[in-house]
């Protein structure tokens, strides 16, 4: 056998050798990065549910914008609706847009359409920056100089900030158009404590104020089953008992209610009514979380310089890029515990329910499902 041969044979071995290390090689990065990427989907995904249904925090995401909130309960009648008498946005005296969100609502969602429709409807957008101690309850002065800080703005714009209701008019101040949204109180409660537990929670307010401690891990391990099942005075949701820090998300009704002493109490009648009256007197719209496309209908329809366009803006744009506040570090809840919750949320819960019933009275005022 001549040398050249015994060369090419020698050749050829050793590629067939390469091959199979190297194919070798490939099936076990192959299997390697799949147990990898399985183990980092765990990772992500500690509290996927069996049937691989992941827990957002944002509800209605998967429902097109040209879908209906079907209700099979019996129409209630309400008589003939006027969207005139309905709407108070005709009630404001300057062309501004006062936003006073109630934090876990959707309102983040809401901010990234309104900075879209800022530049659609070719109007102001403002927003409080961000702080270290929220205070949404406001002495006398400060909800003066708040006041006074938004009859600033060059109308038309757009001001949000976590903050009870201000009432412009004792201060002689040009009312501007109220909007806030809603959600099942018992919901936004689960939602605020797992919140606030989140690691990327921890991870952006640690950049934005360096001093802040780490919390407990005691704390950030416990369960909300378990808090309420325990008696928790985390989880004690106590009728009357008045907290004023931001830190205390069980009111809803305070946001709607004011900055004076009647409103800080939990679940009291009191606050209830109060911010009944300011909903019904001065906001132009209230949405529902839970009725998210009626809301941007009746947005669309009460508050056109806004908000026109807001349904379409919202599913063709901010919904397909926008993943604010998703939560994968919150686990279901059982209906037995959400049950137990309910039993001290009678008049937070009687609240939503009449914000619900105010926005699908102002819905049907529309007359969207006449047909010609």
């Amino acid at each position: 056998m001549s040398t050249s041969t015994m060369g090419l044979g020698r050749k050829k071995r050793l590629s067939e050798l390469v091959a199979l290390v190297s194919l070798s090689a490939t099936v076990f990065l192959f299997i390697h990065t799949r147990s990898l990427t399985n183990r980092l989907q765990e990772v992500q995904r500690p509290y996927e549910s069996s049937v691989g249904d992941a827990v957002y925090e944002f509800v209605n995401e998967e429902k097109p914008h040209h879908s209906r909130e079907l209700n099979t309960a019996p129409e209630v009648y309400y008589g003939k609706l006027d969207a005139n008498e309905l709407n108070n946005t005709r009630k404001a005296t300057k062309d501004v847009l006062f936003f006073n969100r109630v934090p876990k609502v959707g309102s983040q969602t809401t901010m990234e359409l309104l900075k879209s429709l800022s530049i659609k409807n070719d109007f102001h957008y403002h927003k409080d920056r961000t702080q270290k101690v929220e205070t949404i309850k406001l002495t006398y002065n400060e909800e003066k100089w708040l006041a006074n800080l938004i009859n600033y703005f060059d109308p038309p714009s757009v001001y949000v900030k976590h903050v009870c209701y201000v009432n412009f008019t004792q201060f002689d101040l040009p009312t501007p158009i109220y909007v806030n949204l809603v959600r099942d109180p018992v919901e936004r409660v689960i939602s605020w404590y797992y919140y606030v537990r989140a690691p990327w929670y921890f991870v952006e307010r640690k950049r934005a104020f360096p001093d802040l401690p780490l919390p407990n891990p005691n704390w950030l391990r416990k369960d909300f089953e378990t808090c309420v099942r325990t008696f928790d005075p985390e989880c004690r949701f106590i009728p009357g008992l008045k907290r004023d820090g931001f830190g205390d998300h069980r009111r809803q009704t305070m946001f709607f209610c004011g900055h004076g002493d009647e409103c800080t109490g939990f679940n009291t009648e009191i606050a209830m009514k109060k911010a009944k009256e300011n909903v019904e007197k001065s906001y132009a719209v209230v949405g529902v979380l839970e009725e998210l496309n009626k809301t941007l209908t009746v947005l669309e329809h009460y508050v056109p310089r806004f908000f026109k366009g807001a349904l379409d803006t919202y599913w063709n744009e901010v919904h397909v890029f926008s993943k604010i506040n998703r939560n994968i570090y919150k686990p279901p809840v059982a209906e037995a515990t959400k049950e137990i919750v309910r039993k001290n949320f009678t008049r937070e819960i009687e609240f939503f329910d009449f914000c619900k019933q105010r926005l699908h009275k102002q819905y049907l005022a529309l007359n969207l499902d006449k047909k010609p």
